[in-house]
């Protein structure tokens, strides 16, 4: 399978807050949970959450990167869904748009800094092994 992303992706879980910018009307706050990033790149992300939200939805995320105990704020764009429990469990794809340089450079930064880690530490390996199949 040929790789058509335009930059590289970081396969990690991080946590995440989002709120609706644009686009997603009738959405009740209470019910807006996507908590976790499962992977990020300096062009967008792959969040999951427990509400349908619509293609072309605009949020902010939040970026809660553990490792760096640090917060990185984006602006993006819902480009697909994938129901992956009805009514209870979803994944979206989001492309950054309309996200300063400064957070996108703190992305690229994070991402290649991890990716250089992964190949200095040994532990590494015995982590990449105990995590879960994708799907």
């Amino acid at each position: 399978m040929n790789e058509k992303r335009k930059t590289k992706r970081l396969k990690e879980l991080n946590e995440i807050s989002i709120s609706v910018v644009s686009g997603g009307t009738n959405i009740p706050q209470e019910k807006l949970s996507y908590n976790y990033s499962e992977d990020i790149s300096a062009s967008g992300a792959k969040i999951r959450g427990n509400f349908l939200l619509p293609v072309n939805t605009v949020l902010q995320i939040d970026f809660r990167i553990n490792t760096l105990k640090k917060q990185i704020t984006a602006v993006g764009k819902i480009k697909w869904i994938k129901v992956i429990i009805e009514d209870k469990y979803y994944e979206a794809g989001v492309e950054f748009v309309n996200t300063t340089k400064e957070a996108i450079q703190k992305i690229e930064n994070y991402i290649e800094w991890k990716q250089k880690n992964k190949s200095l530490n040994p532990f590494w390996i015995f982590t990449k092994f105990n995590e879960p199949e994708p799907k």
